[in-house]
């Protein structure tokens, strides 16, 4: 095995039950409590064939992106999730030699994408748990080839406004590809955007990515989508997977885009249960707990008194609900916690408030 790919650590994904087996719901791995469009549902039912190649190019896909967010297709390229595509854009600009960097408590996979190509992953110091832009640029050398965004960011849900993403990629040097991962930003409010689109409509060294995972409802069926100059979109078209998003999978993504009542539902459902779920969270404060400010549809909540990460965890657990704890990233402190239904939450917060009184 390359050295390169021994140092990787293969990512983990959420948990959907306790260590004693027993299931549980899953708050782990930032789903969509609303579930799926019915539309999309049933665009599924409808979908191809399987004995049929799907269309390599995803061009109905494609086009109605374009037409969404009014962009030109030919600058649009889909993967198998946006995973793929983060992954293939360190492979396209990065290898042996070189350095892809990001802030500290970034996407997990950043670190994978970097090594799996041979290039050397940097991380930059954080502002509080949120990016910190000057430590950022700061951390630039004649060898950093890709830096990787999250805005919102991944598993901290901090977010960079759309004058601070601009002042970020103003202090990049040309010949740096931005990759700005926007998984998540179907959640904020539009008049919020962070102005992504339009700086890699402009800007030669500029990748957005999304996918369809998150606030669309289509976890399983894996689709993402990246857009930027003809240059890099050219770059990833050679070295994606030929047929990488399969009939069934174009089909469910079109019919979600053509729901946009199903998107204003999840973020307007999203933004008052995290909200509120924030505020009772906030009253126990005086036990040590701490919420990350977040944009995206998850909480990072920090424990920084008697009760632990661990402690609050299994109290989580016993309530019925799995949750993230992520102390091979750096952060044994703190729990990522999906935001689902307005009973769930609650729920969570008196099991919280329950094992705050018991720990002091």
């Amino acid at each position: 095995m390359k050295p390169n790919i021994a140092a990787i650590h293969a990512y983990i994904p959420g948990k959907s039950g306790g260590a004693d087996g027993k299931p549980l719901i899953k708050l782990s791995a930032n789903e969509n409590p609303l579930g799926t469009s019915p539309a999309a549902l049933a665009a599924r039912a409808e979908a191809q064939v399987p004995s049929l190649y799907p269309d390599p190019d995803s061009t109905a896909l494609r086009t109605k992106l374009g037409e969404l967010h009014g962009i030109d297709p030919a600058r649009i390229v889909c993967g198998t999730g946006s995973g793929e595509l983060l992954t293939i854009a360190a492979s396209a600009f990065a290898g042996p030699g070189d350095e892809v960097l990001y802030v500290r408590y970034g996407f997990s996979l950043y670190e994978i994408a970097a090594r799996r190509c041979g290039a050397e992953p940097v991380e930059a110091p954080d502002a509080d748990y949120g990016t910190d832009i000057e430590a950022l640029l700061g951390a630039v050398t004649p060898r950093t080839k890709v830096v990787f965004l999250a805005n919102p960011n991944n598993p901290t849900g901090t977010y960079l406004s759309r004058d601070e993403l601009a002042r970020l990629h103003a202090g990049l040097p040309p010949h740096v590809l931005l990759v700005l991962d926007q998984a998540y930003a179907e959640y904020v409010a539009p008049e919020d955007e962070d102005g992504g689109i339009e700086l890699a409509t402009r800007a030669a060294n500029v990748l957005v990515t999304r996918t369809f995972a998150k606030a669309y409802g289509l976890a399983g069926e894996r689709v993402g989508w990246g857009y930027g100059a003809p240059e890099i979109i050219g770059a990833l078209n050679r070295i994606r997977g030929p047929f990488n998003v399969n009939s069934g999978a174009q089909a469910v993504a079109l019919a979600a885009l053509g729901d946009q009542a199903f998107i204003t539902a999840a973020r307007e459902h999203n933004a008052a249960v995290r909200a509120a779920f924030c505020d009772e969270l906030a009253a126990l404060g005086n036990a040590g707990l701490r919420v990350v400010p977040s944009e995206a549809n998850f909480v990072l909540v920090l424990f920084e008194g008697a009760l632990s990460a661990a402690q609050a965890m299994a109290a989580i657990g016993e309530a019925g609900f799995a949750v993230r704890h992520l102390p091979g990233q750096g952060l044994p402190q703190a729990l990522r916690i999906t935001i689902g239904t307005a009973d769930q939450m609650q729920t969570i917060a008196i099991a919280l408030r329950q094992a705050a009184e018991g720990a002091t």
